[in-house]
């Protein structure tokens, strides 16, 4: 394609055989009715199965098919990232390979493109197809997150979204070895607005996103935009204190004016087992931020691919600390 690329749409994928067929057909089916020039870059963060090989086949037959295969799984939110990189057009859009986000509301967001936003999320008003536990812990997940940053990350989004060019430039400013994009997206700021819709279950295949993982990203959006968690462990020490020296008192006068008995080896271990755990909690909590910190300064690249098809890899002159290990 030599005409220069109005669209780009990044595809993070991690074992989707079960779905890659159907989703590159729908995709085709939604840009080919744009009726101007895309590219499908396909992001395969190390997947065992056979994944990679059949986006291989796709780009050898259709050149509107670009893979970026990853040496290892590095993550969700770094395949993103290494899409947005490479990504070549006016607009960028990402969206996941499972369709639980239709590629039908595409024309949607580029028309709110058009009406002059940078930045273009999609809002879901209902979950299909996840449990009731699932709906609990996003929901209340989003809302501790407003609740924790300075930010205003939009509620029920995930990372189905436009991003105008300017945007995705700013981006690639961003050396974070933790991302979170969507709220990265929201700290950079610009003309952002929503469009919303039903979310559906999985095409086929399972999720790829268990309960680990989704703790992992709460961390990373949590410590990435807000150090309240460390301000709510200071407070909590100093209430502890407090209360340690009142209750100290207390012992004093039982001791000196009454003649209540003492409390003996039951109370004490009470006292301290919870003054133990919180301690271990505060302990955690700035283990945490220690550790993020570490990981930042070991100036690793973010991700490394492993083969190309469709992109010269080697013309991206990335920034180093959000390389792809062709710096």
């Amino acid at each position: 394609m030599g005409a220069q690329i109005r669209y780009s749409v990044v595809i993070p994928v991690y074992n989707e055989e079960a779905v890659v067929h159907e989703t590159y057909r729908r995709l085709k089916t939604v840009m080919n009715g744009m009726g101007e020039t895309y590219e499908l870059l396909f992001v395969n963060d190390g997947s065992r199965d056979r994944t990679a090989e059949i986006l291989m086949e796709y780009s050898q037959i259709d050149d509107t098919v670009k893979l970026l295969d990853f040496s290892r799984n590095f993550g969700h939110q770094i395949a993103i990232t290494a899409g947005m990189d490479y990504a070549a057009g006016d607009a960028v859009i990402v969206i996941d390979a499972d369709l639980q986000d239709p590629p039908e509301l595409i024309p949607d967001m580029i028309a709110k493109w058009r009406e002059g936003f940078d930045v273009v999320y999609a809002k879901r008003t209902k979950r299909r197809g996840e449990s009731w536990f699932k709906k609990l812990t996003a929901r209340m997940f989003y809302r501790l997150l407003r609740l924790s940053t300075d930010i205003a990350i939009p509620l029920d989004t995930g990372d189905f979204r436009l991003l105008d060019r300017r945007v995705c430039d700013e981006m690639k400013r961003i050396p974070e070895s933790n991302r979170f994009v969507r709220g990265l997206v929201s700290w950079i700021g610009f003309r952002q607005t929503s469009v919303e819709y039903e979310r559906d279950e999985r095409h086929a295949g399972q999720t790829h996103y268990p309960l680990k993982k989704m703790l992992k990203l709460s961390l990373d959006g949590i410590t990435s935009f807000s150090y309240k968690p460390l301000k709510l462990a200071g407070y909590l020490g100093f209430l502890l204190s407090v209360s340690g020296f009142m209750y100290m008192l207390y012992v004093f006068y039982a001791k000196l004016f009454t003649d209540a008995a003492i409390p003996g080896w039951t109370s004490i271990t009470i006292i301290q087992l919870i003054f133990n755990g919180f301690i271990l909690i505060i302990l955690g909590i700035v283990g945490e931020y220690i550790g993020r910190i570490y990981d930042e300064t070991k100036g690793r690249p973010l991700y490394i691919i492993r083969k190309s098809s469709g992109i010269d890899i080697k013309q991206h002159r990335l920034p180093k600390a959000a390389g792809s290990g062709y710096e």
